[in-house]
């Protein structure tokens, strides 16, 4: 598969500050689609701070 490039453009997550980079795992056509609605629970509340912070505010959030 490495010889098709799959994975030419892939960013190691733990070699950036954080464990963190920015990077598109989900085909064009799902990439602005939203898989996750966090509910108004703390638990969720705080992923949905730790997202924001990685990611910035997107959409309705």
């Amino acid at each position: 598969m490495k010889q098709l490039g799959y994975g030419d453009n892939y960013k190691y997550a733990h070699d950036y500050p954080g464990n963190f980079v920015r990077q598109q795992f989900l085909p064009d056509d799902l990439k602005d689609h939203r898989i996750w609605q966090p509910q108004d629970n703390p638990a969720e509340q705080k992923h949905k701070e730790r997202m924001q912070a990685l990611w910035g505010k997107k959409g309705n959030d």
